[in-house]
């Protein structure tokens, strides 16, 4: 996505800390309703629990921990619903993601998953304010057009 000047001076004023918060809440809401249907319904991509849209059971699970791996943060391959329990509680349960994530994307997209995220050790990673800003405004239409086709509000 290329940013117009338009869209950064909407942001100028704004810290990296606090444009990351925001870009991570556009991600987040992005994966939670890409990963429920139209009533709003999902399944822990770990322990296939049911959660609901808009609660705080209803998590965005990182299957590389975002903290540990900076460059695959964002990456919609690396982070699906989860619950509460299996996220927090369980340390996203791996042993359970694993085969569910291979399920989900195929194993030629899980192998790329697994390079970059080996790429991402190897190699410094420096988010920016510029990424972030990116992140925010990709996701904002992603979110925006999702909402629409499911008939919900943000």
């Amino acid at each position: 996505m290329n940013l117009t000047p338009e869209q950064l001076k909407k942001y100028r004023d704004k810290k990296y800390a606090a444009l990351h918060k925001t870009a991570k809440e556009w991600f987040h809401k992005f994966i939670r309703l890409r990963d429920t249907d139209e009533n709003g319904i999902g399944y822990c991509i770990s322990s296939g629990r049911i959660v609901k849209y808009g609660t705080n059971n209803c998590q965005a699970g990182h299957f590389y921990p975002a903290g540990s791996f900076k460059s695959i943060e964002f990456n919609e391959n690396n982070v699906h619903v989860q619950s509460l329990s299996d996220n927090y509680y369980r340390s996203a349960n791996l042993n359970e993601y694993r085969p569910n994530l291979i399920k989900k994307i195929g194993q030629p997209e899980f192998d790329n998953l697994v390079y970059l995220a080996q790429l991402s050790k190897a190699t410094r990673f420096k988010e920016d304010r510029f990424l972030m800003i990116e992140v925010i405004e990709t996701y904002k239409v992603k979110v925006k057009e999702l909402a629409k086709c499911k008939n919900f509000k943000i």
